[in-house]
């Protein structure tokens, strides 16, 4: 733990009250005693940052549709990939924070090109001049996707940094209110936000989430104080290409049989050692000791001589790629909620009694699903589990992530069942032909969305306590940021099934009544299905990572 600590730059001060919010959230769910004012204080940010980015997302493939005028797969795809990039840009802002600024530094950087390309898309949607561009609107939008995508990880990082790594069970609560503020966040963009977009314009909905996205990063900036700060110790690209380089160079020499002749010094920069491991032996030759490795003056060349514990970093994230490609699909089926589901939802029943329900805000029922299961987790399954697992968290972060995998198997299944039975009624009421919404409440949507975010509960936080756990010191942005990746696969998974489906087998034409988006949905959890049998694989055969 001492060691854990020395790589942290702690500012005594007394901490200051957290927001009132973040205040009722903790005690409302009691998940998070164990954490620090100044960390809920942090989550405000977070909070507002999440409820921008859903503000924009969730109503997505609505506003290509009705201000660009886009087909229905042009848009679900352009809104994939939209939300794929938000993500694909987290490699960005982690390599950023762990190479050279921190993350600190690179959160405020990020937050600002995310201010001025919503500012942008503000006014892309209020300035006549503008409108006729749709090039402004797509400009604001990738500055919105680059901003929030390169602090993601930042964010996430930052906040378990104000721990400390050996104590497990502090760590997973934050893990779990860090995920609680993104759904509350996205639960105010799926009703508010998506509201004021249908009844009062797209101005007025970017308008407000700019006020809210400037409050966030004021909020975040009055707490520099209050933070603890890790030091970057250099690019870890850098450390891993001299691992492969310096094994590479003594290919031809023999790994000693006593591992303690190999190079297992100390570094300077108060990373944890880590134990040296089986797999992988190959590597190991970077940490064999030759006199070729170090200069007249005595100095170490880091190309052709590396420590045991910077080629087990390199193995760790080996380690971690099979099982992570198996997060992609979750991602996938959870895109879908903002794009495939939204169309669904736009021709069933959207009125309930004299309210008008738009077809964006049932992925409503996923964040209160959310909020709903999170306490319940935390509270019951968990020492329930604990008693026959032994396990301070009840399940293994694995195990955890794989159950979520199963309910993205069920949320499909729902979703293709609620899709067969609208069709069957746009066939018994003589639609079929016609681009109108059918007589089938759009509430039956309901379950595929609790499905989701009964499984976000399980795949999302488990994921991030996964690879935050398992990164090595030096790449803890750079791990979530690979977290974090998968969901932008996800979306380009999903834009490429979409585009695929619809130009081999037209299932989804414009007009859905006449498509066949059910045996989408089929194809889909069949997919998920077997995505599940090989995270089984990967997973069991997966080596958790012992410090020294």
């Amino acid at each position: 733990m001492e060691e854990a600590r020395e790589s942290l730059l702690v500012v005594e001060e007394e901490s200051q009250s957290p927001n009132e919010v973040l205040k009722l959230i903790s005690e409302l769910f009691g998940i998070c005693e164990s954490i620090s004012l100044d960390c809920k204080l942090k989550s405000g940010t977070e909070f507002c940052v999440c409820m921008v980015y859903y503000g924009v997302s969730r109503n997505l493939s609505v506003y290509l549709k009705t201000e660009l005028f886009e087909d229905s797969v042009t848009a679900a795809a352009q809104a994939s990939t939209w939300q794929g990039t938000c993500f694909a840009t987290t490699l960005i802002g982690a390599y950023v924070a762990d190479s050279y600024w921190g993350n600190y530094l690179t959160l405020v950087s990020f937050l600002v090109i995310f201010f001025i390309g919503l500012v942008l898309l503000t006014l892309s949607t209020s300035l006549s001049i503008l409108k006729h561009f749709p090039v402004a609107s797509f400009l604001g939008l990738y500055m919105i996707a680059f901003g929030a995508g390169a602090a993601k990880p930042c964010m996430s990082a930052f906040g378990a940094d104000q721990f400390d790594t050996a104590d497990t069970t502090a760590m997973g609560s934050f893990f779990s209110f860090y995920y609680l503020t993104i759904t509350i966040g996205a639960l105010f963009a799926g009703t508010v936000i998506v509201w004021i977009q249908d009844n009062y314009g797209w101005t007025l909905g970017f308008g407000v989430l700019t006020i809210v996205l400037g409050i966030g990063f004021t909020n975040f900036i009055s707490g520099s104080k209050f933070y603890r700060y890790r030091k970057p110790i250099g690019s870890p690209l850098t450390r891993m290409c001299q691992v492969i380089v310096a094994a590479t160079r003594k290919f031809n020499l023999d790994l000693p049989e006593d591992e303690s002749l190999l190079h297992n010094a100390t570094e300077n920069s108060g990373i944890r050692k880590l134990e040296s491991t089986p797999e992988f032996r190959f590597l190991n030759k970077a940490s064999i000791l030759s006199a070729s490795d170090f200069t007249p003056t005595g100095t170490c060349n880091p190309w052709s001589l590396c420590t045991t514990s910077q080629v087990e970093e390199l193995k760790s994230i080996l380690r971690l790629l099979p099982v992570w490609t198996t997060f992609i699909l979750f991602a996938s089926v959870s895109t879908q909620e903002s794009t495939v589901f939204v169309e669904q939802g736009m021709l069933m029943n959207t009125r309930l009694g004299s309210l008008n329900i738009p077809p964006a805000s049932l992925t409503t029922f996923d964040v209160l699903a959310v909020i709903a299961f999170t306490p319940f987790y935390d509270k019951i399954i968990v020492p329930v589990a604990r008693r026959f697992t032994g396990k301070d968290r009840g399940f293994s972060h694995l195990q955890r992530a794989g159950i979520g995998l199963f309910f993205a198997v069920l949320a499909m299944v729902s979703a293709a069942i609620v899709e067969t039975k609208r069709l069957e009624v746009a066939t018994n009421e003589g639609l079929v032909h016609e681009t109108v919404a059918v007589s089938m409440s759009i509430l039956w949507q309901i379950p595929q969305h609790v499905l989701v975010g009964v499984g976000e509960v399980f795949n999302q936080i488990g994921m991030l306590e996964f690879f935050y756990d398992q990164a090595p010191d030096s790449m803890r942005s750079l791990c979530l940021a690979l977290a974090l990746l998968t969901i932008a696969l996800g979306g380009y998974v999903t834009s490429i099934i979409l585009t695929m489906t619809d130009l081999v087998f037209g299932w989804i034409p414009d007009n859905l009544n006449e498509g066949h988006l059910d045996r989408f949905f089929w194809l889909v959890s069949g997919l998920c299905m077997l995505n599940l049998a090989v995270f089984v694989y990967f997973a069991s055969r997966y080596r958790y990572k012992r410090n020294s």
